[in-house]
Protein backbone atom coordinates (compact mmCIF):
# COMPACT_ATOMS: atom_id res chain seq x y z
CA UNK A 1 0.00 0.00 0.00
CA UNK A 2 3.04 2.12 -0.20
CA UNK A 3 5.64 3.48 2.12
CA UNK A 4 9.22 2.60 2.27
CA UNK A 5 9.17 -0.20 5.43
CA UNK A 6 6.96 -1.13 7.75
CA UNK A 7 6.70 1.51 10.05
CA UNK A 8 6.51 4.54 7.84
CA UNK A 9 3.66 4.81 4.70
CA UNK A 10 0.45 4.82 4.05
CA UNK A 11 -2.06 2.22 5.16
CA UNK A 12 -5.19 1.67 3.89
CA UNK A 13 -7.79 0.82 5.81
CA UNK A 14 -10.64 1.79 3.14
CA UNK A 15 -10.64 2.38 -0.41
CA UNK A 16 -11.31 5.99 -0.06
CA UNK A 17 -8.15 6.19 1.45
CA UNK A 18 -6.72 4.91 -1.32
CA UNK A 19 -7.33 7.78 -4.01
CA UNK A 20 -5.29 9.67 -1.99
CA UNK A 21 -1.72 8.58 -2.51
CA UNK A 22 0.38 7.03 -5.23
CA UNK A 23 2.03 3.65 -3.96
CA UNK A 24 5.66 5.27 -5.40
CA UNK A 25 5.09 8.54 -2.79
CA UNK A 26 7.12 8.33 0.12
CA UNK A 27 7.35 9.90 3.53
CA UNK A 28 10.39 12.21 4.12
CA UNK A 29 11.91 13.01 7.31
CA UNK A 30 12.84 16.86 6.47
CA UNK A 31 15.14 17.30 9.85
CA UNK A 32 15.65 15.47 13.65
CA UNK A 33 17.07 17.02 16.36
CA UNK A 34 14.25 17.87 18.79
CA UNK A 35 12.51 16.87 22.10
CA UNK A 36 8.95 17.63 21.02
CA UNK A 37 8.18 18.80 18.06
CA UNK A 38 5.13 20.81 17.58
CA UNK A 39 2.90 23.54 16.46
CA UNK A 40 3.65 23.66 12.56
CA UNK A 41 2.58 26.54 10.84
CA UNK A 42 3.09 27.41 6.70
CA UNK A 43 3.71 30.51 5.73
CA UNK A 44 3.19 30.56 1.75
CA UNK A 45 4.32 33.80 0.79
CA UNK A 46 7.80 32.88 1.90
CA UNK A 47 7.51 29.39 1.51
CA UNK A 48 8.68 28.26 4.94
CA UNK A 49 7.67 26.47 8.26
CA UNK A 50 7.60 27.36 11.33
CA UNK A 51 7.56 25.16 14.37
CA UNK A 52 8.02 24.91 18.18
CA UNK A 53 10.32 22.17 19.79
CA UNK A 54 8.69 23.16 23.51
CA UNK A 55 11.38 21.43 25.74
CA UNK A 56 14.18 23.00 24.04
CA UNK A 57 12.37 26.71 24.34
CA UNK A 58 12.88 27.31 20.61
CA UNK A 59 11.31 27.81 17.47
CA UNK A 60 12.30 25.99 14.50
CA UNK A 61 12.05 27.52 10.46
CA UNK A 62 12.58 24.94 7.48
CA UNK A 63 13.00 26.64 4.23
CA UNK A 64 11.15 25.25 1.59
CA UNK A 65 13.80 26.44 -1.26
CA UNK A 66 17.01 25.21 0.31
CA UNK A 67 15.68 22.41 2.73
CA UNK A 68 17.56 24.57 5.03
CA UNK A 69 16.79 24.73 9.28
CA UNK A 70 17.46 27.66 11.24
CA UNK A 71 16.33 28.40 14.95
CA UNK A 72 13.53 30.95 14.41
CA UNK A 73 13.33 32.34 18.00
CA UNK A 74 14.91 31.54 21.38
CA UNK A 75 14.02 30.82 23.52
CA UNK A 76 10.63 31.14 22.81
CA UNK A 77 8.68 31.04 26.45
CA UNK A 78 8.28 27.16 25.32
CA UNK A 79 5.78 28.24 22.59
CA UNK A 80 3.89 25.53 21.49
CA UNK A 81 1.06 25.96 19.19
CA UNK A 82 1.27 28.36 16.41
CA UNK A 83 -0.90 29.78 12.97
CA UNK A 84 -1.08 32.52 10.36
CA UNK A 85 -3.76 35.06 10.71
CA UNK A 86 -5.65 36.59 7.47
CA UNK A 87 -2.36 39.53 7.46
CA UNK A 88 0.09 36.91 7.42
CA UNK A 89 1.32 37.54 10.79
CA UNK A 90 2.47 34.71 13.51
CA UNK A 91 -0.25 34.06 16.09
CA UNK A 92 1.45 31.89 18.93
CA UNK A 93 0.72 30.14 21.89
CA UNK A 94 3.13 30.23 25.09
CA UNK A 95 3.64 28.27 27.86
CA UNK A 96 5.88 29.91 30.42
CA UNK A 97 4.22 33.20 29.91
CA UNK A 98 0.92 31.64 29.75
CA UNK A 99 -0.36 34.03 26.91
CA UNK A 100 -1.14 34.51 23.22
CA UNK A 101 0.90 36.24 21.31
CA UNK A 102 1.20 37.84 17.65
CA UNK A 103 4.11 38.78 16.15
CA UNK A 104 3.69 41.65 13.80
CA UNK A 105 5.32 42.57 10.12
CA UNK A 106 7.67 44.79 12.23
CA UNK A 107 9.17 41.58 14.15
CA UNK A 108 7.55 43.71 17.48
CA UNK A 109 4.98 40.88 19.86
CA UNK A 110 1.41 42.02 20.78
CA UNK A 111 0.36 40.60 23.97
CA UNK A 112 -3.38 39.24 22.63
CA UNK A 113 -5.17 37.38 25.32
CA UNK A 114 -2.82 35.91 29.24
CA UNK A 115 -6.12 36.91 31.57
CA UNK A 116 -9.89 36.05 31.46
CA UNK A 117 -11.65 38.07 34.44
CA UNK A 118 -8.84 38.83 36.09
CA UNK A 119 -7.23 35.67 36.48
CA UNK A 120 -4.17 34.41 34.46
CA UNK A 121 -4.40 31.69 31.80
CA UNK A 122 -3.57 28.59 32.12
CA UNK A 123 -1.16 27.40 29.42
CA UNK A 124 -2.61 28.09 25.72
CA UNK A 125 -1.74 25.21 23.91
CA UNK A 126 -3.26 24.78 20.00
CA UNK A 127 -5.09 28.29 18.06
CA UNK A 128 -7.02 29.31 15.02
CA UNK A 129 -7.86 32.11 13.10
CA UNK A 130 -11.59 32.36 11.69
CA UNK A 131 -12.19 34.62 8.57
CA UNK A 132 -13.49 37.40 10.41
CA UNK A 133 -10.22 37.60 12.24
CA UNK A 134 -11.56 36.26 15.66
CA UNK A 135 -8.82 34.35 17.31
CA UNK A 136 -9.75 30.73 18.89
CA UNK A 137 -7.83 28.72 21.02
CA UNK A 138 -7.50 26.23 24.24
CA UNK A 139 -6.21 26.46 27.15
CA UNK A 140 -5.09 23.12 28.92
CA UNK A 141 -2.85 22.69 31.79
CA UNK A 142 0.30 20.99 30.29
CA UNK A 143 2.43 24.18 30.45
CA UNK A 144 1.99 24.50 34.07
CA UNK A 145 2.18 20.80 36.01
CA UNK A 146 5.96 20.36 34.82
CA UNK A 147 9.02 22.36 34.38
CA UNK A 148 9.93 19.95 30.83
CA UNK A 149 7.35 22.24 28.82
CA UNK A 150 6.93 25.11 31.62
CA UNK A 151 7.16 26.19 34.48
CA UNK A 152 5.38 24.54 37.48
CA UNK A 153 2.76 27.39 38.66
CA UNK A 154 -0.79 27.34 40.27
CA UNK A 155 -3.89 26.90 38.36
CA UNK A 156 -6.05 30.34 38.62
CA UNK A 157 -8.78 29.33 36.76
CA UNK A 158 -11.81 26.73 38.03
CA UNK A 159 -10.38 24.24 34.66
CA UNK A 160 -10.17 24.34 30.86
CA UNK A 161 -11.22 25.81 28.36
CA UNK A 162 -11.77 26.91 24.45
CA UNK A 163 -11.74 30.96 24.34
CA UNK A 164 -12.39 33.07 21.66
CA UNK A 165 -10.36 36.66 21.14
CA UNK A 166 -12.78 39.35 19.52
CA UNK A 167 -11.26 40.69 16.56
CA UNK A 168 -12.43 44.55 17.48
CA UNK A 169 -12.43 44.86 20.99
CA UNK A 170 -9.79 42.07 22.15
CA UNK A 171 -12.06 40.59 24.51
CA UNK A 172 -11.95 36.75 25.65
CA UNK A 173 -15.12 35.04 25.90
CA UNK A 174 -15.37 31.18 27.19
CA UNK A 175 -16.56 29.19 25.12
CA UNK A 176 -16.50 25.65 26.07
CA UNK A 177 -17.44 24.53 29.95
CA UNK A 178 -16.53 20.43 30.22
CA UNK A 179 -13.58 19.21 28.67
CA UNK A 180 -10.90 17.72 30.75
CA UNK A 181 -7.88 18.76 28.20
CA UNK A 182 -8.94 20.72 25.36
CA UNK A 183 -6.20 20.38 22.65
CA UNK A 184 -6.08 21.31 18.66
CA UNK A 185 -9.19 22.59 16.89
CA UNK A 186 -9.93 23.63 13.72
CA UNK A 187 -13.08 24.80 11.71
CA UNK A 188 -14.70 23.54 8.81
CA UNK A 189 -14.52 24.56 5.25
CA UNK A 190 -17.79 27.32 5.98
CA UNK A 191 -16.53 27.70 9.17
CA UNK A 192 -19.81 26.74 10.70
CA UNK A 193 -18.83 23.05 12.79
CA UNK A 194 -15.78 23.59 15.28
CA UNK A 195 -14.06 20.80 16.21
CA UNK A 196 -11.78 20.25 19.55
CA UNK A 197 -9.58 17.42 20.56
CA UNK A 198 -10.07 16.73 24.33
CA UNK A 199 -7.21 14.62 25.24
CA UNK A 200 -7.58 14.21 28.80
CA UNK A 201 -6.72 10.93 29.10
CA UNK A 202 -3.14 11.99 29.60
CA UNK A 203 -4.31 12.62 33.10
CA UNK A 204 -7.43 10.46 33.94
CA UNK A 205 -7.57 7.19 33.53
CA UNK A 206 -10.10 6.47 30.97
CA UNK A 207 -10.24 9.83 29.86
CA UNK A 208 -11.33 11.20 26.94
CA UNK A 209 -8.85 10.95 23.87
CA UNK A 210 -11.12 11.70 21.34
CA UNK A 211 -12.50 14.75 18.84
CA UNK A 212 -15.72 16.27 19.55
CA UNK A 213 -17.68 18.26 16.92
CA UNK A 214 -19.85 21.77 17.57
CA UNK A 215 -22.26 23.96 15.82
CA UNK A 216 -21.59 27.25 15.77
CA UNK A 217 -24.98 29.24 16.00
CA UNK A 218 -25.79 32.56 14.89
CA UNK A 219 -25.58 33.63 18.81
CA UNK A 220 -21.77 33.18 18.47
CA UNK A 221 -22.15 30.54 20.97
CA UNK A 222 -21.28 26.34 19.83
CA UNK A 223 -23.86 24.15 19.98
CA UNK A 224 -23.89 20.29 20.44
CA UNK A 225 -20.65 18.32 20.84
CA UNK A 226 -21.01 14.64 19.90
CA UNK A 227 -17.87 12.74 19.66
CA UNK A 228 -16.78 12.82 15.88
CA UNK A 229 -13.96 9.93 16.21
CA UNK A 230 -12.24 8.26 19.05
CA UNK A 231 -8.56 7.89 18.61
CA UNK A 232 -6.98 4.01 18.33
CA UNK A 233 -3.64 5.15 19.28
CA UNK A 234 -2.70 6.96 21.88
CA UNK A 235 -4.27 10.52 21.89
CA UNK A 236 -5.86 13.03 19.19
CA UNK A 237 -3.74 15.96 20.07
CA UNK A 238 -3.26 18.64 16.68
CA UNK A 239 -5.25 17.57 13.23
CA UNK A 240 -6.18 19.62 9.92
CA UNK A 241 -9.13 19.44 7.43
CA UNK A 242 -8.51 18.66 4.23
CA UNK A 243 -11.15 20.56 1.06
CA UNK A 244 -13.55 17.74 1.57
CA UNK A 245 -13.78 17.53 4.77
CA UNK A 246 -11.86 15.14 6.16
CA UNK A 247 -9.89 15.18 9.70
CA UNK A 248 -6.36 14.29 9.60
CA UNK A 249 -5.60 13.75 13.14
CA UNK A 250 -1.94 12.97 14.94
CA UNK A 251 -2.03 9.80 17.26
CA UNK A 252 0.94 7.68 18.65
CA UNK A 253 1.38 5.74 15.79
CA UNK A 254 1.26 8.52 12.85
CA UNK A 255 -1.63 10.16 11.38
CA UNK A 256 -5.07 9.15 11.20
CA UNK A 257 -7.15 10.09 8.16
CA UNK A 258 -11.24 10.34 8.97
CA UNK A 259 -13.77 10.54 6.34
CA UNK A 260 -16.43 13.35 7.01
CA UNK A 261 -18.85 10.57 8.70
CA UNK A 262 -16.38 9.89 10.85
CA UNK A 263 -14.73 6.44 9.45
CA UNK A 264 -11.13 6.14 10.20
CA UNK A 265 -10.09 5.48 6.48
CA UNK A 266 -6.27 4.99 6.71
CA UNK A 267 -3.47 5.87 8.73
CA UNK A 268 0.25 7.88 7.18
CA UNK A 269 2.49 6.08 9.56
CA UNK A 270 5.08 7.32 10.99
CA UNK A 271 7.66 5.77 13.60
CA UNK A 272 7.60 8.51 16.49
CA UNK A 273 4.50 10.29 18.69
CA UNK A 274 2.93 12.00 16.17
CA UNK A 275 1.79 15.76 18.05
CA UNK A 276 0.74 17.86 15.11
CA UNK A 277 0.10 18.44 11.47
CA UNK A 278 -0.55 21.24 8.82
CA UNK A 279 -0.73 21.40 4.82
CA UNK A 280 1.31 23.54 3.19
CA UNK A 281 3.15 23.72 0.08
CA UNK A 282 2.48 25.66 -3.25
CA UNK A 283 -0.90 23.96 -3.35
CA UNK A 284 -1.21 23.07 -0.15
CA UNK A 285 -1.19 19.48 -0.82
CA UNK A 286 1.77 19.06 1.45
CA UNK A 287 1.25 17.38 4.78
CA UNK A 288 4.22 18.17 7.18
CA UNK A 289 4.07 16.59 9.75
CA UNK A 290 5.86 17.09 13.59
CA UNK A 291 7.12 13.45 15.24
CA UNK A 292 8.53 13.23 18.52
CA UNK A 293 11.66 14.78 17.47
CA UNK A 294 11.64 15.02 13.98
CA UNK A 295 9.86 16.87 10.81
CA UNK A 296 8.34 14.91 8.25
CA UNK A 297 6.48 15.68 4.92
CA UNK A 298 4.16 13.88 2.12
CA UNK A 299 2.55 15.01 -0.52
CA UNK A 300 -1.43 13.71 -0.83
CA UNK A 301 -4.11 14.19 -3.62
CA UNK A 302 -6.05 17.05 -1.59
CA UNK A 303 -5.03 20.11 -0.23
CA UNK A 304 -5.52 21.97 3.26
CA UNK A 305 -8.40 24.62 4.13
CA UNK A 306 -7.01 26.45 7.14
CA UNK A 307 -4.21 29.11 6.51
CA UNK A 308 -0.59 28.17 8.50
Amino acid sequence: MGGQQDDIGFEALDERFEALFAPHIKVERLWTGARWCEGPAWFAAGRYLIWSDIPNDRMMRWDETDGSVSVFRAPSNNANGNTVDWQGRLVTCEHLTRRVTRTEHDGSITVLADMFEGKRLNSPNDVIVRSDGSIWFSDPSYGIITDYEGLVQSRELDGCHVYRIDPLTGRLQQMTDDFVQPNGLAFSSDEKTLFIADTGATHLRNGPRHIRRFALGDDGRLHGGDVFATSTSGIHDGFRLDREGRVWASAFDGVHCYDPDGTLIGKIRIPEIVGNLTFGGRHRNRLFICGTSSIYSVFVFTSGLAMG
